[in-house]
């Protein structure tokens, strides 16, 4: 999505030292509630709910592809990963904050184990292309997955080497997605309101599909 604010294209991730500053507080209002699901956007959740943040592109299409699983008790779009404290979303575009378009997925593993979640955000996308998903470029749009428990750790290294042969049988290259602890990676910080289930307010909004199509099973 940085095409439509004109800002530039990083093909490289910044250095630490040379990110924005960012901020003290959100230079916004978050919203406290789902659009479609009525919870809440940052808890407090059932007790048992699992969280784990999932990067795979433009945050738009991907949130509405994860809200729509059995199992999700929420979902909210946000930036993680990178460097700046409190960014906005035309920051982010610059590439000079190190986040990547995030999505942040709260679950009940009794009903949506960790291993299924995993299995649709991989078929979700394309995870070999490094620092872009499809016309989309720039490190704001890099496949990360950041856990918070060791068994999604566990789930995530699993499914990715289930799924690495798969892709290489069809054609594709080595995943490139980054996997790590959220802890390391750093705090998810909620997008601005009208990002937020997205195209729901929008619903012909920009929604690419960069689905491989290929079967992680």
């Amino acid at each position: 999505m940085s095409w439509l604010f004109g800002s530039a294209i990083r093909s490289t991730m910044v250095e630490p030292e040379r990110a924005l500053a960012g901020r003290d507080d959100y230079a916004y209002q978050v919203p406290t509630t789902h659009a479609v699901l009525g919870t809440p956007l940052a808890g407090p959740w059932p007790a048992g709910t699992a969280t784990i943040s999932l990067a795979l592109g433009c945050f738009w299409g991907a949130e509405k592809e994860l809200w729509q699983i059995p199992g999700v008790v929420t979902t909210a779009v946000g930036y993680q990963g990178g460097f700046t404290p409190f960014p906005t979303y035309e920051e982010v575009c610059t590439g000079m904050t190190g986040h990547t378009e995030t999505v942040l997925v709260a679950y009940d593993p009794a009903v949506l184990s960790h291993d299924e979640l995993l299995r649709r955000f991989w078929e979700a996308h394309d995870p070999t292309q490094g620092f872009r998903q499809g016309n989309d470029v720039g490190t704001q749009y890099r496949s990360a997955i950041f856990t918070t428990t060791p068994e999604q750790a566990e789930a995530a290294a699993r499914t990715r080497d289930l799924f690495a042969p798969r892709l290489a049988h069809a054609g594709y290259g080595d995943i490139t997605t980054e996997i790590r602890p959220a802890d390391e990676a750093g705090r998810f910080y909620y997008a601005e309101d009208y990002h937020q289930q997205y195209l729901v307010k929008n619903p012909n909004g920009y929604c690419p599909v960069h689905s491989t199509g290929v079967a992680c099973q």
